[in-house]
């Protein structure tokens, strides 16, 4: 079976988990979240569950780990949390728990954001991965991050990457 035969057979409709990871957004300023929900139901998939988290380790296991234990959740989206600061640990708290990770993701994040932000994007940490069959994304907050990413890299490819984490 080639790549194309692959995609053909997986799933149209994936049912992702979106968390948001920030201490400054809130339900009605976070605009990255609801993108990723809007751009997921707009685009036939269930939404699985969403929650707005601060930047804290405890949190986040906690969250991702419920997400993961969800029998319905077969990936989760996380935004925020994957820059320099000290306060960013997103990146920290979720490679831990990847059973394996999806390095061509980032790889092709960051040369997708090449083209709009120039070399400004060696500072974003946007990683995939699996972990217990669930596919975890990790974006950076930005309104354009997010967009970039699930317009050109997630939408098109949910479907294939849930297929071959469960097999």
């Amino acid at each position: 079976m080639g790549y194309h035969d692959h995609k053909e057979a997986s799933p149209v409709v994936v049912s992702a988990g979106v968390l948001v990871i920030s201490d400054s957004r809130t339900e009605y300023s976070d605009e990255s979240g609801k993108l990723i929900c809007r751009l997921l139901e707009s685009n036939g998939h269930d939404l699985g569950g969403f929650e707005l988290l601060k930047n804290e380790p405890l949190s986040i296991t906690a969250s991702v780990n419920k997400l993961i234990e969800s029998a319905h959740v077969q990936a989760i989206i996380i935004s925020g949390g994957t820059g320099l600061s000290a306060r960013d640990v997103t990146v920290e708290t979720v490679a831990p728990m990847l059973d394996k990770k999806l390095d061509g993701f980032g790889e092709l994040f960051r040369s997708l954001s090449y083209r709009e932000i120039g070399s400004g994007c060696i500072m974003s940490r946007a990683m995939a991965g699996v972990c217990r069959k669930k596919v975890i994304i990790c974006l950076p907050g930005s309104l354009k991050a997010v967009r970039l990413a699930m317009e050109n890299i997630i939408l098109p490819e949910l479907g294939h990457m849930v297929r071959e984490a469960t097999r």
